[in-house]
């Protein structure tokens, strides 16, 4: 790595990616982001080993927003490394990807992409999770409509986050924030946008509105 002039240049050279595909991540030092139709993958070198961590990101309206991440796995082999990033770009199974790679870990989750059904395996999720218990009423009253259940929730800060495309980080999205149950926050995913207060009888159709917004 050091030879080929640091990480990006490393993994450049090994995949033939361009400029435009590869990049140093600018919220994380060191790391690398590799554009793929899977979400952007961030290899993230350890500082303290020799060890390079690999997780799928799909960030928020910018990168100062919180997004979406999931670890795949982690090796010390950079070789091996790089083929297994290669070979997630080129969309190979992930069934594949385990054999030929047992580093990868590859959740349901994962799984769940391959398959386009990521949004309501993180609907699932969030709905059975004990660590989200004060956002349960307002991840049923969400989920509940048929619109918006179509919708990709992630917990931002306490908040229900909503994305029309999961994939795309600049994507029309809203951010939810349950004040006592008859009245909420919402703001539309826009950095420096204001928080508007909504009762709970408009919630439904405030959120449709600011999602299906041009």
């Amino acid at each position: 790595m050091t030879a080929a002039g640091g990480l990006v240049s490393a993994m450049r050279d090994a995949t033939k990616l361009s400029v435009g595909e590869i990049w140093l991540s600018p919220s994380a030092a060191d790391a690398v982001v590799v554009e793929t139709t899977r979400g952007l993958v961030l290899v993230d070198p350890a500082t303290e080993e020799r060890l390079f961590r690999l997780r799928v990101l799909v960030p928020g309206f910018t990168w100062d927003v919180p997004g979406f991440s999931w670890e795949i796995g982690s090796t010390d082999d950079l070789g091996r490394l790089v083929n297994a990033v290669a070979a997630w770009r080129e969309e190979v199974p992930l069934d594949e990807l385990a054999a030929r790679f047992e580093f990868l870990e590859l959740d349901e989750f994962g799984r769940a992409l391959e398959k386009g059904e990521p949004t309501s395996a993180q609907w699932a999720d969030l709905l059975s999770s004990e660590f989200h218990q004060r956002q349960q009423g307002l991840l049923r009253r969400l989920h509940a409509d048929p619109v918006l259940r179509h919708m990709f929730p992630v917990i931002s800060h306490g908040a229900v986050r909503l994305r029309v495309d999961l994939l795309h980080a600049a994507s029309r999205q809203v951010l939810v924030h349950e004040l006592d149950g008859e009245r909420y926050e919402v703001r539309a995913g826009v950095p420096g946008a204001d928080w508007v207060e909504v009762r709970a009888d408009d919630l439904i159709t405030h959120l449709r509105a600011a999602l299906t917004e041009q």
